[in-house]
């Protein structure tokens, strides 16, 4: 028709018409004259039309009226062949579409009377057709008419006329349907279709559109026919029949559902008419009972009839597919008749057809969606879907439980009596006969009903058999399980549909956006409907309500037919589409988070892979998955679920032992039990993803199962079938033999698969492995049974294939085989854990990650994490496999280990004393190769944790090897930091700097050991402070080397430390160690240590632990000092210089006065050490300082380091911080500062030396006395120290230096050491010590000589000290109440018998000695000093001579007053003349009478001498006294007049006591010879007559001294004289002694001589008493004329002579007086 209108095609259309009417007018030219002139005209009217009009068939059509009317004219004789041409020609016009409304009517009316003359019945269907289909212009009346023309053909008796007016009437209807679809479109454009409420109810028709008008009228009118109601618009119906009616409303709502869902009319219609005919028309199959009345008993009730009842269901499907959103609550009645119609009550066929119409609903997932949405969700309301699903079960069930009884319409339905046998009923079934209960059929058995399975549709689409079957009137005969398997397929496509549904709705909003993890279980979906009604906006929320709503309404009803029909199943196909659905609906379940549910599938699907009533606690306990023994409501009925039943017809396929804690016999497996094994895998296998917590189900099933068939884990974690190990074999079938590896294979394969998992899925499933661990570890405790290792197997296993992403599962993992698995009693079960852990970590860090490990740092340190852990295992093996692992891990990565190199060192460290040599020893090893090789791989950060633990290695006790060698591995540590200084440092500073700044985000400090100090300098502290640990350790063998070790590192490398890094060097490294070593050495035990283990002999210095201790001392002492000493110039410029020297000072202190020999000698020796230091300049960079007196050696070596050829630089080596110091602020100190030093060690000397020397106050064994070369050691120091202090040097300072000598001198020697000290005493030697503290006199001496003014008033106290030491040599100084030997009274070889405790003095004699020549020698050079007049040092220096001289021969050695009096002479000849200088001042007042006494008590001594002095001696004696008498003369007498008289006088008595021959008479006339001093007498003598005759006065004073000499000479005269007469008047006979006639006449001629010089003398010059005293003297002379001597007979003459001038007349005398 498309061509209708292009001009060739007009141009057909006119000829047609033409020659149709030109036939028309021959046909009835006869006949129907009327008709033919119609004819004619008509063929003008066409011409006439053609001509004038360009439009053609728009002009024909509107005078189509007149055009069609000869056609009419000829239908309307009635005339077949005419009748025929007219109908051809009209549908020739309508198909033009050139008929106009009018003439449209007309045709109807026209055919109308046709039909009523039943004539050309088809020809007319043909044509209503064309007219109705071809155009819209019938409307109204003239369409009911049409179709009612149509409705009344249908019920003819002409069979192909009704068949054909049926099809008619289906088109017709269609057709108006139609032509309302297309108005709404034309119409859709101009004004948009209004959305239809719901709730409206208009019955008005005013407002529809032509089309609609009709369609309206025309559906209301077939609702009104199938109700048996009189039509309205249909007006000339005669006859209707429902079926028909029923067909043709579904045929509507089938196809044109939008217009009832776009017009509120059309809408109301079907909620108004339609829904309520339903119902009403469905009633006689609602109450219809079956049973209830016999088929010959009159029925009161309406029965079903099987036609309209199959309608009535295919409306409904209709309805519900359709309108469900209009008719929501109809909807809930129809469901729930259908639900009714299931009941067993109902006939077998009503319930498959209603089964059918169920299907059709199950294949509709979005549908069932919507009935979940509107009644099960809302609160109120029927719970359809449930209902539905949970009918399907109990029909299944009652299938199975209750046989069809008789009922004509079933009566040939084979079934099985529940009282009968399985044949009881007769065999005459349509469907095979059941025979003897054998058959290959595939079919459902449970106890004892046999139902076989169909193939009765496709899967996914119901095909329906029943609802079909159109034409049947009586209900079909249904054969022997059609209806369960529908209801089969049901549950299938269900399952599958929504699942599908589901699934993909889940995928596109996973593809969107975030899953929601499991946990928001179903509990919550009643909220969560609550909130998506009040949140439109939130659609997924909404949707996942819904599908959790869906899913937790079908669950259970699902389960209880599912595992029903799984436990009757014994078809394998049958069994594998049960286990799919189980298994979807579990996966679905699991991924909408609906734990409950999921549980129970599984659970079901693990029951069904077990043998019968297996106790296995996971599937009976857990309360939360367990659906035995829970019952659940199903219509009101109470469905037990089904446990799997024991008399299942299986094929047995293996025996085995249950896996229990006491196994009892075996289980057998079925070939179902593998099957759902099988499935069991599939579901683990496919969705791991959403198991989530029934991983504990699953895997606990799949345990049991390896078990029971014995398969055994091997290497890698994966299962081989292995023997059973206890109890009767396990026995298998060969078909299970076979499925063995494939099982074993599909089980590693499962968790291989785990690596596709999501991250929480994969936690699930480890969680899972691990509760059955845990489970198969109690199994395990207590018995030494085969453990089960499956879940450890299956922990490493996962682990290995999952090690992409091994961070989010290995704490988990590791957890478990740490804290649980290693730790187990059963050594089987704790090897495997260990092996798994172990072979973890090495997989791991073997791995190629991405990024790779080194890159990753977080990553490694994970998989480190847990070797560390296992340090905490105190199991052995346990800790030898860590040890084994580090070993490999080293081996293999050691160069890629970066950040793990912390943990992995942490292992090494973390082995304890107590845990048995080997492991310290493999530990050991592995640390040596550590050492030897990986250092420069490992991150520079981490080499401070290599010190500590080798430093651990130290401290182990265990063998003394190790601890050594870890020693010397800090040493090689230590060279390698020096080498690579400038690496390590560079690499610690960056890392340093990134610390801080994370420790600054975070705002915290940063927290490491020595913080302040630089990285690299911190790794030297910590290195330093592991060494000062092993300083104190227990063994002394660890300390010396530990010792030895520290101060060569710091000696050799400390150079490279930050200048401020000394300060933590010194404080927290060294003086922290001196604490320690001090406090230990003090508290150190001092019982005597047996030799030590085995054959080893000690040494008798190193026998107690306290000799050992002191070792320790010394040797830490001497290190610090000497770093002291050499990195002073780096040590003075820090802050706090001198408090680190008193602390110094102070362990020096306390050292030296330990009781402990070799530790206070070795304190004095760091002493000296640190004193030798002028000040802190280092020779080649700094100018000279002022004030340096004592040349230094320096003693620091060059910079570089050791056997290294080129110095080391460093970016800012020691010259540089030098120079640096230089520039900023010189590196000497102000002096005061430095004063200020040197004054703490002047203290600090002062202090030792005055608690050292202090006398013991008692006495006992224990008295400690210290010993020779400590006080030597003492005393040195002092010289170089008051280089330093002099200045400031004070008397006080001088008094106290002065205590300290005086008690060092003093103390004794203990007899054992004395041989070895002491000089023979014989020999003239000073020890040491005394040279050393002369030597500090001296020093001071001369220092005060050049000092200033100030300092000289020294002088005095220096001569005291001295004069104290010259008293020595005649009494020795007592040591407080210490009894001592003299030395002078033990003969040297007796020193060593002594016993042991007794002291010897020393002899001082040599000292003494000594210090007098000092003293004189000093003397010389300050005697005119004024302090030395002020202090009357010359009175002193007598008054300590006095001693000596007056002793004489009794001093201990006789050298003593030979140079004592030496001594005194050269002292007087200094100091006389001085003494006389200062005469006036009356200073000296005091010295003459001292003199005086001493010289009388020298010459004239009281001591005897020895009685071995020869005669040579006793001259050289002799010479002695000349030599004091002659000074007598020399520097006393002459000036006579300077001197005080009393003491010229004692000169003057004392040499007339020396001129007269006094000498005891007791000597022999041999040793008189000699005794008598001649020479001496004859001195004094003629001193006295010099001074006599001394005729220069010039003073009156010296005029006393001849007076006085004079008077003195003659009383001696007078006295000898009177002595001779008297010896000789006695001794008659004898000859007087040959010296007292020398005296006699050495008198005589002494007489003649002094008269001589008188006569000389100016008579003025001499005394009258004088005169008389001569001449006195006359009578005496006369006397002596007697004596027989002719000796003195001659003297006596010469004598007499000179007499005869006093001859002279008196009168001369007399003048003489009175002038």
């Amino acid at each position: 028709m498309s061509c209708t209108n292009s001009p060739e095609a007009v141009k057909k259309l006119l000829e047609n018409m033409q020659s149709d009417l030109r036939a028309l007018s021959l046909e009835c030219k006869k006949k129907f004259p009327p008709v033919k002139e119609a004819a004619e005209s008509g063929i003008i009217k066409v011409k006439t039309i053609a001509a004038r009009n360009t439009e053609i068939l728009a002009a024909l059509k509107e005078n189509s009226s007149e055009v069609v009317q000869p056609f009419l004219m000829g239908c309307g004789t009635k005339e077949p062949k005419i009748t025929q041409l007219c109908l051809a020609a009209i549908q020739r016009l309508m198909s033009h579409e050139v008929v106009s409304e009018t003439a449209a009517g007309n045709i109807i009316n026209m055919l109308w009377q046709l039909m009523e003359n039943s004539l050309e019945e088809l020809k007319l269907l043909q044509t209503v057709l064309v007219l109705l289909t071809t155009n819209t212009v019938v409307h109204d009346e003239a369409l009911s008419k049409a179709i009612v023309l149509c409705f009344r053909l249908h019920f003819t008796k002409d069979n192909i006329t009704n068949n054909t007016a049926a099809a008619t009437v289906r088109q017709v209807v269609t057709v108006v349907f139609e032509r309302m679809v297309a108005e709404d479109d034309r119409h859709r454009d101009i004004e948009p279709p209004v959305p239809i409420q719901g709730n409206s109810n208009r019955r008005s028709v005013s407002t529809l559109r032509p089309c609609a008008k009709d369609a309206y009228m025309l559906f209301q009118d077939l609702c009104q026919l199938v109700n048996a109601d009189a039509p309205y618009w249909l007006v000339g119906m005669t006859e209707m029949t429902r079926t028909f009616g029923l067909e043709l409303l579904e045929s509507v709502l089938n196809d044109f559902p939008q217009v009832f869902l776009q017009h509120q009319e059309f809408s109301f219609l079907l909620k108004e008419r339609v829904c309520p005919l339903v119902i009403k028309l469905f009633s006689p199959n609602i109450k219809f009972r079956q049973g209830s009345s016999t088929s010959s008993s009159p029925a009161p009730v309406e029965k079903p009839y099987f036609p309209i009842c199959m309608r009535l269901l295919r409306v409904v499907s209709v309805l519900i597919k359709q309108f469900y959103s209009l008719l929501v609550t109809e909807c809930e009645i129809f469901l729930s008749l259908l639900v009714k119609f299931l009941d067993s009550d109902k006939p077998q066929w009503l319930r498959a057809v209603a089964v059918e119409s169920i299907h059709r609903l199950c294949v509709q997932p979005q549908l069932l969606r919507s009935f979940c949405q509107s009644y099960d969700m809302k609160q109120h309301s029927t719970k359809v879907f449930r209902d539905i699903v949970n009918a399907l079960g109990s029909f299944i069930q009652s299938l199975f439980l209750v046989p069809p009884t008789g009922n004509p319409a079933t009566a040939n339905q084979a079934g099985n009596n529940n009282a009968g046998g399985p044949a009881s009923a007769p065999a005459n079934s349509g469907v095979v006969g059941v025979g003897g209960g054998v058959t290959l059929l595939p079919a459902f058995e449970y106890r004892g009903a046999w139902i076989p399975i169909l193939t009765v549709t496709v899967q996914g689409s119901a095909k329906a058999t029943y609802l079909e079957m159109l034409d049947k009137v009586e209900p079909p005969t249904i054969p022997e399980g059609y209806a369960m398997s529908v209801a089969f397929h049901c549950l299938l496509d269900l399952v599958r549909g929504i699942t599908t549904m589901i699934e993909g709705e889940l995928g596109e909003v996973e593809a969107e956006g975030p899953s929601v993890t499991e946990g928001a279980s179903s509990q919550s979906s009643e909220r969560r409907d609550e909130q998506a009604a009040s949140d439109p906006m939130d659609q997924e929320t909404v949707s996942r309500a819904v599908w959790e709503e869906m899913v937790s309404a079908c669950w259970c009803g699902l389960l209880a037919a599912l595992s029903l029909l799984l436990d009757a199943s014994t078809d394998e196909a049958a069994t594998e589409n049960i286990l799919k659905a189980e298994l979807t609906m579990a996966a679905l379940c699991g991924r909408l988070g609906l734990v409950t549910s999921r549980d129970a599938f599984i659970t079901a699907i693990c029951k069904g892979s077990l043998p019968p009533h297996y106790a296995l606690t996971v599937l009976n306990a857990t309360t939360a998955a367990t659906l035995s023994n829970k019952s659940y409501s199903i219509q009101g009925q109470s469905v037990m679920m089904i446990s799997p039943s024991s008399e299942s017809h299986q094929q047995v396929v293996a025996v085995g032992q249950p896996l229990a804690v006491q196994p009892q016999g075996t289980v057998m497996l079925t070939s179902k039990n593998i099957q759902c094994m099988r499935t069991l895998l599939n579901l683990a296998h496919c969705h791991g993803a959403v198991l989530g917590t029934s991983w504990q189900l699953v895997l606990a099933t799949l345990q049991h199962l390896v078990w029971i068939l014995g398969l055994k884990p091997s290497s890698g974690g994966a299962l081989k079938p292995g023997r059973a190990v206890e109890g009767p074999s396990t026995v298998l079938t060969t078909a299970v033999m076979t499925d063995l590896p494939v099982i074993s294979n599909i089980l590693s394969r499962l968790f291989e698969s785990s690596q596709y998992l999501d991250d929480v899925s994969l936690h699930h499933l480890i969680n899972a492995l691990c509760s059955l661990s845990l489970e198969a570890m109690d199994m395990a405790y207590g018995n030494n049974k085969e453990p089960s290792l499956f879940a450890v197997a299956k922990l490493l296993e996962t682990g290995l294939v999952n090690m992409h992403r091994i961070e989010i599962l290995w704490r988990p993992l590791t957890g478990h085989l740490l804290e649980k698995v290693c730790q187990h009693p059963n050594s089987r079960m704790r090897e495997w854990g260990a092996e798994a852990l172990t072979s973890l970590i090495r997989a791991g860090l073997t791995f190629s990650h991405e990024p790779p490990l080194p890159q990753n740092q977080r990553l490694q340190l994970l998989l480190l994490n847990p070797l560390k852990e296992m340090s905490n295992i105190n199991h052995p093996d346990i800790r030898l496999k860590q040890l084994e692992c580090v070993l490999q891990i080293l081996q293999s990565q050691g160069d890629s280990l970066g950040p793990g190199w912390p943990l992995v060192l942490g292992v090494m460290g973390a082995i304890r004393n107590d845990q048995g040599e080997s492991l310290i020893r493999t530990a050991f090893q592995c640390l040596q190769l550590v050492v030897t090789d990986f250092l420069p791989t490992m991150p520079c950060s981490c080499l401070q944790i290599v010190v500590d633990v080798a430093g651990s290695f130290g401290l182990h006790n265990q063998e003394l090897n190790i601890s050594l060698t870890s020693i010397g591995l800090l040493w090689n540590i230590s060279d390698y930091f020096f080498q690579r200084g400038e690496t390590i440092e560079k690499e610690l500073n960056k890392e340093e700097a990134a610390q801080q700044k994370q420790a600054e985000e975070k705002g915290v400090s940063l927290n490491r050991p020595f913080h302040p100090a630089p990285p690299f300098d911190c790794l030297w502290l910590c290195l330093y402070a592991k060494l000062g640990e092993l300083c104190v350790d227990p063994r002394p063998a660890v300390r010396k080397s530990a010792g030895q070790t520290l101060f060569s590192t710091i000696g050799a490398h400390g150079t490279l430390l930050q200048h401020s890094t000394w300060h933590t060097v010194i404080w927290k490294v060294l003086f922290h160690l001196l604490d320690r070593v001090r406090e230990s050495s003090t508290t150190a035990d001092k019982e005597k240590i047996e030799s030590g283990g085995g054959n080893i002999l000690i040494h008798h210095s190193r026998d107690t632990a306290e000799k050992q201790w002191a070792e320790t001392w010394v040797l830490t002492l001497a290190g610090v000092a000497r770093i002291f000493n050499t990195r002073r110039y780096l040590l003075q410029p820090l802050g706090d210089f001198s408090r680190a020297w008193d602390v110094l000072l102070d362990h020096i202190q306390s050292a030296a006065l330990s009781k402990n020999n070799e530790v206070s000698l070795a304190a004095l020796k760091s002493f000296q050490e640190i004193l030798q230091i002028v000040s802190p300049v280092r020779d080649s960079e700094k100018p000279e300082p002022p004030a340096v007196s004592v040349p230094v050696p320096v003693l620091l070596g060059n910079l570089s380091g050791p056997g290294l050829s080129r110095p080391f630089v460093r970016t800012d080596s020691i010259g540089e911080k030098l120079g640096r110091c230089g520039s900023e602020t010189p590196v000497v100190t102000d002096e005061l500062e430095d004063l200020k030093l040197w004054w703490a060690a002047w203290n600090t000397w002062h202090r030792t030396g005055s608690e050292s020397t202090e006398p013991p106050s008692s006495v006992d064994e224990l008295t400690f006395i210290p010993s020779q070369p400590f006080l030597t050691a003492l005393v040195q120091i002092f010289p170089a120290l008051y280089q330093h202090i002099k200045a400031g040097f004070s008397m006080a300072d001088l008094q106290k230096l002065g205590v300290i000598l005086h008690s060092a001198v003093s103390v004794p020697i203990s007899s054992d050491a004395s041989p070895f000290i002491l000089p023979s005493y014989t020999e003239a030697v000073l020890t040491s010590l005394q040279e050393a503290v002369l030597t500090a006199l001296d020093v001071l001496q001369k220092a005060i000589c050049v000092g200033p003014e100030n300092m000289q008033i020294m002088y005095p106290a220096i001569f005291d000290q001295l004069l104290a030491f010259v008293e020595f040599s005649c009494k020795p100084p007592q040591y407080g109440q210490l009894e001592t030997k003299h030395i002078a009274n033990a003969k040297y070889n007796q020193i060593q018998l002594f016993a042991p405790a007794e002291w010897v003095a020393l002899n001082y004699v040599p000292f003494a000695e000594r210090s007098l020549e000092v003293v004189v020698d000093l003397y010389q050079k300050t005697a005119c000093h004024k302090a030395v007049v002020n202090e009357k040092v010359l009175q002193n220096i007598i008054k300590t001579l006095r001693v000596p001289l007056s002793l004489k021969y009794s001093c201990p050695s006789e050298s003593t007053w030979k140079l004592a009096v030496a001594s005194l002479l050269k002292v007087l000849s200094i100091g006389l003349p001085v003494a006389r200088q200062h005469a006036s001042s009356g200073k000296f007042d005091s010295m003459w009478p001292e003199l005086a006494s001493t010289l009388e008590d020298f010459l004239f001594t009281k001591s005897i001498p020895p009685d071995n002095l020869s005669i040579q001696e006793f001259q050289r004696n002799e010479s002695i006294d000349v030599e004091v008498v002659q000074l007598i003369s020399a520097e006393i007498l002459p000036y006579a007049n300077l001197i005080p008289k009393a003491f010229v006088g004692q000169m003057m008595t004392m040499l007339n006591k020396g001129s007269i021959h006094s000498q005891p008479c007791s000597f022999t006339e041999a040793e008189i010879d000699i005794r008598l001093r001649e020479e001496f007498s004859k001195m004094c003598f003629e001193t006295l007559l010099q001074f006599s005759f001394s005729n220069k006065v010039t003073t009156p004073q010296e005029g006393y001294i001849s007076r006085m000499a004079l008077s003195v000479l003659l009383k001696r005269s007078q006295d000898v004289l009177h002595r001779y007469i008297e010896d000789e008047r006695l001794s008659g006979k004898c000859p007087l002694p040959r010296q007292q006639v020398t005296e006699i006449i050495f008198v005589l001629k002494a007489v003649s001589t002094l008269i001589d010089s008188l006569k000389k003398t100016q008579p003025e010059n001499v005394d009258g008493n004088t005169w008389s005293q001569v001449i006195a003297l006359y009578p005496t002379l006369v006397e002596c004329i007697t004596c027989s001597s002719s000796d003195v007979g001659s003297a006596l003459k010469e004598a007499l002579a000179p007499f005869k001038d006093f001859m002279q007349p008196p009168a001369s005398r007399v003048q003489n007086g009175e002038s």
